[in-house]
């Protein structure tokens, strides 16, 4: 049986947080999970295909959502699933050829599920407090730019 090793270096809270966003964005948009990120542990972002840049008002709308979400301090769990299963499921277009028979999923309670090789968090109450920080859009690309806070008492 080949497994998937975690061979990327994300900053655990921050990549768990990149998942409840993606999650949050499919929920409110229907625009699916980002087709390409960058995260890193002082600032991140994702690209998502869109028509348009988003509202003051959608902002402030994801940002409680997700920011919900971590406050609900979901389990995070990773799972070992058949490439064949997996594929039922999710969509496993990014996986590297070298992926293995046996799939690993992450799944951040009953919020979210998803292929991945990266590091997480155990609970959601320790991704800390989730802020956008900016937006733009260009040619069908939305991009969200966010950072991550210790504690409520922190700026935002």
């Amino acid at each position: 049986m080949n497994e998937v090793k975690s061979n990327k270096q994300y900053h655990p809270q921050m990549h768990s947080a990149e998942h409840i966003l993606n999650q949050t964005m499919i929920r409110m948009f229907n625009c699916g999970r980002s087709f390409s990120n960058h995260i890193e542990k002082k600032k991140s972002k994702c690209d998502y295909h869109f028509e348009r840049d988003l509202t003051g008002a959608e902002l402030e709308e994801i940002e409680r959502r997700v920011n919900e979400v971590i406050q609900n301090d979901l389990k995070v769990v990773e799972e070992f699933i058949s490439k064949d299963d997996a594929g039922k499921e999710y969509n496993l277009a990014k996986l590297p050829d070298e992926a293995g028979d046996t799939i690993r999923i992450i799944k951040i309670g009953d919020y979210d599920a998803c292929p991945c090789s990266g590091l997480h968090v155990s609970h959601t109450n320790e991704i800390g407090r989730f802020k956008i920080i900016s937006t733009s859009f260009n040619d069908g690309k939305l991009r969200v730019r966010f950072k991550l806070f210790d504690g409520l008492s922190e700026k935002l």
